[in-house]
């Protein structure tokens, strides 16, 4: 295998390292499974002819990005080869005129979007992990982020794609076009799929202008079913902020700790931002601000300021990795991390949460895209206490009850992966069967990514090895 994949790539983009496997073999989840080699191609035709020779040879294929992912999407359950495709980073175009640019997929989202401002334009999603996260990997998850609120999830941007299939062919899926109606719009369907569909290897995607003014707020509350409330009624009022975020107390003195970010330590606040013609959106923040009055928030903050505005954002955009500070013996144990619910269920749920970690005597932080029903959930676990990660397998089981129970989903953004794969199958039973005759038209011999979304293990905790194995019972 070694001596055929380095004749493609050459002997420098391939590597069986023991170290090279290890760093592979996870991505940001809790997950462990190492692969047999690591293989980093930097053209289409050196994927088509990996895949040729991996689908003759019945050998599993992992695509990856950046390896920001928090659900296992890209750790290799069935060891074989990580395809790494962050080499392939190339800008092809940008056409102002319209609306599009073509991208490869190791193109990492904020460079993208600083390309792209001096055309007065702009890539909607925005992903926390933007500064290093790529668009292959934004795809293969249908990344959304703060902004989706307003702008839409990444599928919602994604025009066409090239795609690499199981057995090497290379087709086109979708247009250049704003809009089209020819047919099954396959491209729709890749999004989301986590690698187990083919390999994109370029992207089509549909720009927006950039906004013309915007202006961020923060709002404090005593109490987060307040914060829950004010949620609701803004989106009742038909208000459409760009941006519509919740932290917790959890979060807040996360942020403190971790960046000294001097936010008030209180039960919650919210984060809310407008944008485009000045005189439209003050109005939209103004009645915002009231509302959240209304709702007993208090020491209302709104500024128009670039640094301001930009400060804000970075300690929102930091939240997921400043939790593991919260506590000196917990670890952020990335499980259930993105489940949705509408909007008007909001309040239960971050409550219904906080409940269910008082009961099994954990923390759980929440935070998130709060406009758009959607909460991180940061378990904060001891992981050498075996009977802690007893209470906390208990406690995910409750979490996914409950956003069953309010009519929710399963992942709102971060895709299925392992984590999530038991309460996906809940969720979407009568169509686990009709997902595994599509994966067999498209990938007959089940090399792409296999053992993901509807062939998940049924126990995620014990699917792979655990990044942070339990040591001692206490």
């Amino acid at each position: 295998m070694l001596k055929q994949l380095r004749a493609i790539v050459g002997e420098e983009n391939v590597s069986d390292d023991l170290a090279d496997r290890y760093i592979y073999g996870s991505d940001a989840s809790i997950h462990q499974s190492s692969p047999s080699v690591v293989v980093r191609p930097g053209s289409i035709k050196e994927i088509q002819e990996i895949l040729r020779f991996a689908n003759r040879e019945k050998i599993p294929v992992v695509p990856r990005g950046a390896g920001t992912g928090e659900s296992g999407s890209a750790v290799p359950l069935d060891g074989g080869i990580v395809l790494d495709l962050k080499r392939m980073d190339k800008i092809l175009e940008i056409r102002p005129q319209d609306m599009f640019c073509r991208v490869e997929p190791g193109v990492i989202n904020d460079e993208l979007n600083r390309e792209l401002k001096p055309y007065g334009f702009f890539f909607p999603p925005t992903p926390a992990s933007g500064k290093v996260c790529t668009i292959g990997g934004m795809i293969a998850n249908n990344a959304s982020g703060m902004r989706a609120i307003k702008y839409g999830a990444t599928r919602d941007a994604v025009l066409g794609l090239k795609v690499v299939l199981a057995n090497g062919d290379l087709v086109r899926m979708g247009t250049s076009t704003i809009i089209q109606a020819s047919g099954y719009q396959l491209e729709r369907l890749m999004v989301g799929s986590e690698g187990t569909l083919g390999v994109m290897v370029e992207a089509t995607l549909r720009l927006k202008p950039l906004p013309e003014e915007r202006a961020v707020g923060r709002a404090l509350f005593y109490e987060l079913s307040q914060a829950g409330d004010a949620v609701s009624k803004i989106i009742t009022e038909g208000i459409v902020p760009s941006a519509l975020e919740l932290m917790d107390e959890v979060a807040i003195k996360s942020v403190n700790k971790a960046l000294k970010a001097g936010l008030p330590e209180v039960e919650a606040l919210i984060l809310f931002e407008c944008d485009g013609i000045k005189a439209s959106f003050n109005h939209e923040i103004q009645k915002i601000k009231k509302i959240c009055e209304d709702c007993g928030a208090f020491d209302i903050i709104i500024s128009d300021n670039p640094e301001e505005m930009e400060k804000l954002w970075e300690v929102r955009s930091s939240i997921f990795p400043a939790t593991s500070m919260y506590k000196e013996d917990r670890i952020r144990a990335t499980l259930a991390e993105d489940i949705t619910v509408p909007v008007s269920r909001l309040p239960e749920l971050v409550e219904g949460i906080h409940r269910i970690a008082r009961e099994n005597g954990i923390i759980i932080g929440t935070y998130g895209h709060a406009g758009e029903g959607l909460i991180h959930t940061a378990f904060l676990v001891n992981p050498r206490v075996s009977d802690e990660w007893d209470r906390t397998r208990k406690a995910v089981d409750e979490v996914f009850a409950l956003v069953q129970h309010l009519g929710g989903t399963t992942s709102g953004e971060h895709g299925i992966g392992i984590s999530k794969a038991p309460y996906f199958k809940k969720e979407r039973k009568e169509l686990l069967e009709l997902m595994r005759g599509i994966k067999k038209v498209f990938d007959p011999h089940n090399i792409l990514n296999p053992h993901k979304l509807m062939d998940a293990p049924e126990d995620f905790f014990t699917a792979t090895k655990l990044r942070y194995p339990v040591k001692e019972r206490r």
